[in-house]
């Protein structure tokens, strides 16, 4: 059977589609009765008998589709589970959707789960893996989607089957991921009923399914009853225990550091994950400090009167004992402090309490699943940990512990709280919901979903669950940052006239194919190119039909004149459309069997991307060159490419190292003749990319000097070259364009180009016009040293957008001797928003060429703000964006407040 994933282009859109995802190809029977359970049995039974069948390759093709299916669907999904539950942030759900997709894929895309395993001949010795047969998954109402992702996606790994009892309060959204992933399987070639549910789920149909006799094992994830149940039903089980991490801050940590951790770790998708911090342990010589800054950046910490009311709203009373109420379980802390009648903040990230001591009377020392945290004061070393062990006896032995300190220095504590903490995670200077989880601040530790507590907290493993775990370990997780690299074309020539001295280096291939738009063609431009060829005897075929904004259909039909070519050369010529048109072509020419939906797949890291481009690095077909006649897209250094699946009218800005050209040619010369509004356009897009990139959570050491330089240069010489076109300035600008392209090459963009690409793709505003509309709202909006949310990237630690912007001021002479951080940010939005009028570019989309009416607008930014959320670049963004605060800047771009 065909895979839906790789059946056309616009799969993509089609997933996307909500209607389209609540259809399902494979129907289920309703399973409401005992009977109809054991019938949803006997199918999938006889589906493990052919699963089990099954070869690694086999395997491994489902395992994958299943993936995309699901990462396509993480918006959908996290809709649902929000919608249905009333538990969590849209947005947080988004990402662990995608993670239970993608780092899951990743992870265990290569690992050996059928057939022989281990071998060695010399001793006579092989394993060989067996499935086990019929799973029972239990799921919770806190993260109902991903955990049926992450399930569905380790049964499938290992062929097994899965049966899920969904929670009552969210089995919609529960049964829909599980269709989802099967139909997805099922397509890819697995047997029909690998994945079902319990339809109208009960307590009574949930203990039959965990003691039915044809259930192999049972995977619990839920609250301390289900787990329990789990383990006594009489058939193996893996589950989790309850979890109320201590988090310890001793005298030598970094304490902005370590407060953005636990601020970003304790606010997501408030506060619902069990390995999330619940008491903040702090040295006495720091803690006023911590405090200070929990203030500063977005935490409300209590007086005592509100701490008692907020107290008795989380934890009520019922015959005489403090329970958990499940009203308060993944709501925002505004709802929280209404329930108890206080008044918070607006925008505050978390409530916070300070307490005196550690015990069952004090409930704030206890398991919240909410984004409350408590803070306490330590003495000393060894009060720090006897605090944190006093958390877990009361109530998460076996679960994460967190520790901020100086790793370098500071070991032997390292060491001596990993023995003292009875936990399966210590998770050290790292978010510890985040670090929990896995494979985001440490890459060799599982990514999971479902968290052991091995046998001190009743669970059969200490750890992350995944395939093949046998035994408890205990995991230190020290943060490490990602090995970056600074990646470029292996030549860039620059300057005035350099095309011919370029040209000379290509003068041993055999034939030439060249891509640019009519316009460069009939201007001559072409020529420039053609008599080089010409002269080292060169032969070369044109393709002229580049569109403005190339798509698929364009795309395939340069490939076709490829293959009619066949060279060994492929050049473009032109501004960013030409360039990126040709680098998609190459890569289809190169290998056919590249799928678009697979490339257009959003990811969170490129290296763990699910779907991997078809390798053009190793041994090249063709040698691509790029030689750009406008200087803004610094398309001719970069790994991107921006092509619209115009079925879906979608623009996929494309990201892959196999896209980078092998050869840039920046000839000035030939942007001499560029129309003033083209350059205006153009160098605002330079400037952007420049920005964006010092500000990424991906920027580092290598990339910054490139990005500064290109700021300058702007500043310096776009005015002239827009309104002279001095030689001098447009070269400038030429070679400015370049550096900003060698840049954001290396540490990506952010939510300016999101939502520039959507406006361009709903509205077909030109893309520089775009971004110098949305620049200075994006600049406004990230500098914040308290954001709701920070861009999530393990070298990105702290919320420092602000003072990256002060230093482009610093470095461009804009800012003035004694100015703070807030007045620097300012003076570069006034130089910028001086720079854009100076060239004439209006700043709202009222004043744009045929522009919508404001009622047309504004009825477009639902959509518009999603489109822009899932966009490759956000994920780089320095502040992580609600679709409601994208939707707000988007509406503040149309004209001026009044």
């Amino acid at each position: 059977m065909k895979n839906p994933i790789k059946a056309n282009h616009s799969c993509i859109a089609l997933l996307s589609n909500p209607q389209f995802l609540k259809m399902s190809t494979y129907n289920q029977a309703p399973v409401s009765t005992v009977e109809e359970l054991d019938a949803l049995f006997e199918l999938t039974c006889e589906a493990n008998e052919i699963f089990r069948k099954m070869d690694q390759e086999s395997v491994d093709r489902i395992f994958k589709a299943a993936s995309l299916a699901a990462s396509e669907a993480r918006i959908v999904l996290a809709r649902e589970a929000v919608e249905e539950t009333g538990i969590g942030l849209l947005e947080d759900k988004v990402i662990k959707n995608h993670f239970a997709a993608e780092n899951i894929y990743n992870k265990f895309k290569d690992m050996k789960t059928a057939g022989v395993v281990v071998e060695d001949k010399v001793a006579g010795f092989r394993q060989i893996a067996e499935p086990l047969g019929t799973l029972a998954g239990i799921i919770p109402t806190t993260n109902p989607t991903s955990t049926t992702i992450f399930k569905c996606l380790l049964a499938l790994k290992t062929r097994n089957t899965i049966i899920f009892s969904p929670h009552p309060r969210a089995k919609n959204c529960t049964m829909h991921a599980a269709q989802i992933v099967r139909d997805a399987a099922i397509a890819a070639g697995a047997p029909a009923n690998c994945i079902g549910y319990i339809t109208t789920p009960s307590i009574q149909l949930s203990q039959v399914l965990m003691s039915h006799d044809k259930t192999a094992t049972i995977i619990a994830t839920g609250g301390p009853a289900m787990v329990k149940a789990a383990y006594s039903s009489g058939n193996p089980a893996i589950g989790v225990g309850p979890g109320n991490v201590p988090c310890v801050m001793d005298e030598h940590c970094d304490i902005e550091a370590a407060v953005a951790n636990v601020l970003m770790s304790k606010s997501f998708d408030y506060g619902v994950i069990c390995a999330s911090e619940q008491c903040v342990i702090v040295m006495d010589s720091i803690f006023d400090k911590v405090e200070a800054e929990f203030r500063k950046r977005g935490a409300f910490v209590m007086d005592a009167e509100q701490k008692e009311k907020v107290g008795h709203v989380l934890f009520p009373t019922r015959e005489g004992k403090r329970y958990l109420n499940p009203a308060v379980v993944g709501i925002s802390p505004n709802r929280i402090a209404e329930l108890a009648g206080v008044e918070c903040p607006p925008r505050a990230r978390i409530l916070m309490a300070k307490i005196e001591e550690v015990s069952m009377e004090e409930v704030w020392s206890r398991e919240k699943l909410s984004p409350a945290l408590a803070l306490i004061r330590a003495s000393s070393w060894d009060n720090c940990c006897e605090l944190a062990e006093g958390m877990l006896k009361q109530h998460g032995l076996g679960h994460s512990a967190a520790f901020h300190t100086n790793e370098h220095t500071q070991q032997d504590r390292i060491d001596e709280f990993t023995y003292r903490c009875h936990v399966g995670r210590v998770i050290i200077n790292s978010p510890s919901a985040h670090g929990g989880l896995g494979d985001i601040y440490n890459f060799v530790m599982n990514p999971s979903l479902t968290l052991g507590c091995g046998s001190v907290g009743g669970s059969s493993t200490m750890e992350n669950v995944a395939p093949g775990h046998l035994i408890n370990l205990k995991t230190v997780a020290i943060k490490r940052e990602n090995c970056l690299w600074m990646r470029a074309p292996p030549k860039t020539y620059f300057k005035f006239g350099c095309l011919s001295e370029a040209m000379k280096d290509l003068k041993q291939f055999k034939k030439a194919f060249i891509v640019t738009d009519k316009v460069l063609f009939d201007l001559g431009f072409v020529d420039r190119v053609t008599n080089e060829l010409t002269s080292y005897g060169i032969p070369y075929s044109v393709f002229t039909d580049v569109l403005p904004d190339p798509n698929l259909e364009c795309c395939m039909q340069c490939v076709d004149r490829i293959k009619a070519c066949q060279p060994d050369l492929i050049l473009a010529l032109g501004g960013g459309s030409a360039m990126d048109l040709m680098k998609m072509a190459r890569l289809m020419y190169e290998a056919p069997e590249t799928d678009f939906s697979g490339c257009a797949q959003r990811f969170m890291d490129i290296r763990k991307r699910a779907y991997m481009f078809p390798d053009l690095l190793s041994n090249p077909k063709t040698f691509s060159v790029c030689i750009p006649t406008t200087s803004g897209t610094g398309s001719e250094v970069t790994p991107f490419a921006v092509i619209t699946d115009s079925v879906a009218g979608i623009k996929y800005p494309l990201a892959d190292y196999n896209l980078m050209p092998q050869m840039a040619i920046v000839d000035s010369s030939l942007v001499m003749s560029m129309p003033k509004f083209l350059a205006a356009w153009t160098g605002l897009d330079a400037l952007t990319h420049a920005i964006e990139a010092h500000v990424s959570v991906l920027a580092h050491e290598y990339s910054t000097p490139y990005a500064l330089q290109a700021i300058k240069l702007v500043f310096s010489y776009l005015e002239e070259s827009v309104n002279t076109g001095s030689r001098v300035a447009r070269e400038k600008m030429h070679s400015c364009a370049t550096l900003a392209g060698m840049a954001f090459a290396n540490s990506f963009l952010g939510i300016c180009h999101s939502m520039a690409h959507k406006l361009g793709q709903k509205w077909h505003i030109p893309h520089g016009l775009a971004n110098a509309i949305m620049l200075i709202p994006t600049i406004q909006y990230n500098a914040t040293d308290a954001p709701f949310k920070q861009g999530l990237f393990p070298m990105y630690t702290k919320a420092c957008a602000k003072a990256r912007y002060a230093e482009i001021a610093d470095y461009c002479g804009i800012s003035a001797a004694g100015q703070t951080d807030d007045e620097k940010v300012q003076a570069l939005c006034d130089r910028i928003d001086g720079l854009i009028a100076a060239v004439g570019v209006k700043r709202y989309i009222k004043d744009t060429r045929n522009p919508p009416s404001q009622e047309e607008y504004e009825a477009s930014l639902d959509y518009v703000a999603e489109q822009a959320f899932d966009d490759q670049c956000t994920g780089a963004n320095p502040r992580y964006p609600l679709i409601s605060e994208l939707r707000e800047l988007l509406s503040g771009a149309y004209a001026p407040q009044e």
